[in-house]
């Protein structure tokens, strides 16, 4: 309770909050662009998985909690923000085919996730993993949907990155590599998780959605801080 730490999860799903908010008002004033519709899911999904790590640090493990966590985090993850990259690189009628088989792969593993029964005496009392389910097979869907995660979004950053360069607009450029870092930190911090070290995905999550904002916002406006002008700059 009184590891400081433990907070940054809670500033975490803050900031995701705040974050989604913004692309949510920027995709209802473009309405044609399902990037936006998909980035500011993604963003909320990011900040709901937060969320549950933040409650379990602070006041104990919950079952309802946990399977919360596993659905929104360690299913899905990246995949939501993932497929609005996704409209951006793909042909729209592609992007929604796969769009389709992710929604329909993600929803029957979270049913699963949501069957599987769990084994409370397994959990550490202020921290979310996954081996407390008995269905451990279950656990064996995640990668499939991690790795579309980081295939587009990571990998599709970095992407469009060497493209923006090659056309030499910088602006463009330094925002996707923002990006890219942003999206792959909390990758890196939940490697650590599986020798104990659940504090540096805190901490990578919390850096993570910063460098994603930061990312967005220059290639939106070509400034970190919000425009006081109307941002008529393509996203």
């Amino acid at each position: 309770m009184g590891n400081a730490v433990y907070y940054i999860p809670i500033a975490t799903t803050i900031l995701s909050a705040g974050f989604a908010w913004i692309v949510f008002q920027r995709w209802r004033e473009r309405r044609q662009s399902t990037h936006l519709m998909w980035w500011a899911i993604g963003i909320f999904v990011y900040g709901l998985g937060t969320f549950a790590e933040g409650f379990t640090a602070l006041f104990g493990w919950h079952e309802s909690i946990f399977k919360l966590w596993y659905i929104v985090g360690a299913l899905l993850g990246g995949a939501p923000l993932a497929q609005g990259t996704v409209y951006l690189l793909l042909p729209k009628k592609l992007a929604t085919r796969l769009a389709i088989g992710f929604v329909t792969a993600a929803s029957i593993c979270a049913v699963l996730v949501l069957l599987t029964p769990v084994n409370p005496a397994l959990a550490d009392n202020h921290k979310l993993a996954g081996d407390v389910m008995d269905w451990s097979w279950v656990r064996m869907l995640t990668p499939f949907l991690n790795l579309y995660a980081f295939i587009f979004l990571v990998g599709g950053a970095a992407y469009s990155a060497f493209k923006f360069h090659e056309s030499q607009n910088n602006r463009r450029m330094v925002a996707n590599i923002f990006i890219a870092v942003g999206a792959l930190l909390p990758g890196i911090g939940g490697s650590f998780t599986v020798f104990g070290f659940t504090e540096v995905l805190y901490v990578t999550e919390f850096v993570g959605i910063i460098l994603i904002y930061i990312g967005y916002r220059y290639s939106v406006t070509g400034r970190v801080t919000p425009a006081l002008e109307p941002q008529m700059a393509t996203a």
